[in-house]
C-alpha cells in the first residue's frame, strides 16, 4: 500500500492538510531540537523523509540524521529529496519492531504519523526506548481526536467523508490507502491510552502538546536515565 502511494504522497499530503502539517514538523524541531555536534537522531517510519529533512536544515555540524522505513519506494523518494536539497542523511531500510542498530545509539528518536503503522505499537516503542540513549528524547507526533465536541464532528466528517475519496482519488491507488488512514487513526490509542504505551516502553516525563485545535498531538518524552 505505501509503495502504491509514493510517487503522488507528498502531494496528497500537502493537499489534505492545506499545508499545515509543514508546521508540525517545524513546531516538532523546535520543541524537540536536534542534538549538539557529535550527537545522533533517528527518524523513524520516515515516509519520504519530510522530518528528517526537517531536521537536517535545523541542526548544525557533525550531527548524523538516520532516517529508517520499512517501505522502500518512500525512501527513494526521501533519498532523492535530500540529494536535490545538498542535505546529508543516511537512508536506511528497517523494520521498526526489530531496528538495526545498536542500543543507546541516539540522542533523539522522532516518528510523524507513523508510530500507528506499526503492528504491534508496545515493540515499535520498546525498540525506540532500546536505541535511544539514557536521557535521550523520544518525540512523537501523530493524528488525535480534538476534544471539543464541534471541532471533533467536523474533523470526523472531513476525516470520513472527504478525506478518503480526494486521497484515493489523487494518489491513484488501489488499496484504499485514505480509507485506511481515517480508519487507523480512529482506532489508535490517544491521550493516557498513548503516554501509558509510552510509560511501559521506558520513557517517562511526557509532555503532550496539542496542535491546531487538536488534530494532531506532539507528545515529547525523556528516556529513563
Amino acid at each position: 500500500m505505501f509503495a502504491e502511494i509514493a510517487p503522488r504522497y507528498d502531494l496528497v499530503n500537502r493537499l489534505l492538510s492545506g499545508g499545515i502539517d509543514v508546521l508540525w514538523r517545524r513546531t516538532t524541531v523546535r520543541r524537540a531540537p536536534p542534538p549538539p555536534a557529535g550527537g545522533a537522531m533517528l527518524d523513524l517510519c520516515t515516509g519520504t523523509g519530510d522530518l528528517a529533512l526537517a531536521y537536517a536544515r535545523a541542526a548544525g555540524p557533525g550531527v548524523r540524521i538516520v532516517a529508517g522505513d520499512f517501505c522502500r519506494p518512500m525512501l527513494d523518494r526521501g533519498e532523492q529529496k535530500s540529494h536535490r536539497a545538498g542535505l546529508a542523511i543516511e537512508w536506511v531500510e528497517a523494520d521498526a519492531m526489530d531496528l538495526p542498530f545498536p542500543a543507546a545509539s541516539f540522542d533523539l528518536v522522532t516518528v510523524a504519523f507513523g508510530l500507528r503503522n506499526i503492528a504491534d505499537t508496545a515493540r515499535g516503542l520498546a525498540e525506540m526506548a532500546r536505541v535511544c540513549r539514557p536521557g535521550g528524547t523520544l518525540a512523537i507526533l501523530e493524528f488525535s481526536l480534538p476534544a471539543n465536541r464541534v471541532v471533533r464532528g467536523l474533523y470526523l466528517w472531513y476525516f470520513r467523508r472527504v478525506l478518503p475519496v480526494v486521497g484515493n482519488a489523487v494518489a491513484r491507488n488501489a488499496s484504499d490507502a485514505y480509507t485506511y488512514l481515517n480508519q487507523s487513526v480512529e482506532a489508535f490509542p490517544s491521550g493516557d491510552a498513548l503516554a501509558a504505551l509510552i510509560r511501559a516502553a521506558g520513557f517517562d516525563r511526557i509532555e503532550s502538546i496539542p496542535l491546531t485545535l487538536g488534530i494532531a498531538t506532539l507528545s515529547i518524552c525523556r528516556r529513563e536515565g
